[in-house]
């Protein structure tokens, strides 16, 4: 049956203590999270749900959204106040917005915004670790940065996907991948420098961001050169990648969305 009415939620995550976004079977995950609140909120299931992004296991959101469909409107700011009294403290309703019948959250024309948070060196407190990854080596940042800027643009990353379905297209342009002194999240529990790997584009193959922090990890620690990563970009470089970044340090931060 087709819904009639259509909304756009933006939340927040902590992705620490779930296991992703997508539903799994006897796991907890965010979207489960999401529709057993909207289940007990609205009092039925005669909804629908959504997701524009499917983030890894503790992988957090600065910003994300969903698709919610429904037979009858409701009150935006009533609901949105129910839905955050009922949700775990770690996910965060921001807005609710009524979007047309042809927008869909799947289809629709968008830019990502990844951000990977990373320290290297002394251990840091323990509170930090659900937002930063610590690298315990001492990184040439510096050359990662240069690292960084190989793989803006538009190139084949076959390498940077793992299980990959058949016919799949791993051209991909990143319009941005760019490393900073991290300004996005501060707490008195951070270590002093921590640093961001940004990364935009408007679409990610599975692990991809991970895939390419761990390539820059390597660099950063000497175990690789700036031409092993202009390398890796050749399609015909059928090795697989040996390192994948934890994921704790990822954060979705911004999903723009086009044609709403």
């Amino acid at each position: 049956m087709k819904h009639k009415y259509r909304y756009l939620i933006h939340i927040q995550y902590l992705g620490y203590r779930f296991h992703g976004w997508a539903k799994q079977p006897d796991i907890k995950t965010v979207h489960h999270m999401i529709d057993r609140t909207f289940r007990f909120v609205f009092g039925h299931h005669n909804f629908k749900t959504v997701g524009s992004s499917r983030t890894d296991a503790m992988v957090s959101a600065n910003h994300s959204a969903f698709q919610l469909f429904m037979d009858e409107p409701f009150d935006k700011e009533d609901l949105l106040s129910r839905f955050n009294q009922n949700l775990p403290s770690d996910i965060k309703g921001v807005s609710i917005e009524e979007v047309s019948d042809d927008f869909n959250i799947i289809n629709s024309a968008r830019i990502k915004e990844y951000v990977y948070l990373f320290a290297h060196g002394e251990k840091f407190n323990p509170l930090a670790a659900s937002l930063v990854t610590l690298i315990p080596d001492k990184l040439d940042v510096d050359l990662m940065k240069q690292g960084a800027a190989i793989f803006e643009g538009e190139h084949n990353f076959k390498k940077y996907c793992t299980k990959p379905t058949a016919g799949k297209k791993f051209v991909r342009d990143l319009l941005v991948s760019k490393i900073e002194e991290n300004t996005l999240l501060k707490a008195n529990f951070f270590p002093e420098i921590s640093f961001a790997y940004h990364i935009h584009s408007k679409g990610f193959m599975r692990n991809q961001v991970r895939l390419i922090m761990g390539q820059l990890i390597k660099l950063g620690k000497g175990e690789l050169t700036l031409e092993d990563l202009k390398a890796s970009l050749n399609p015909k470089d059928d090795s697989p990648l040996d390192w994948i970044a934890p994921a704790s340090g990822l954060l979705l931060n911004k999903i723009h969305f086009i044609d709403k």
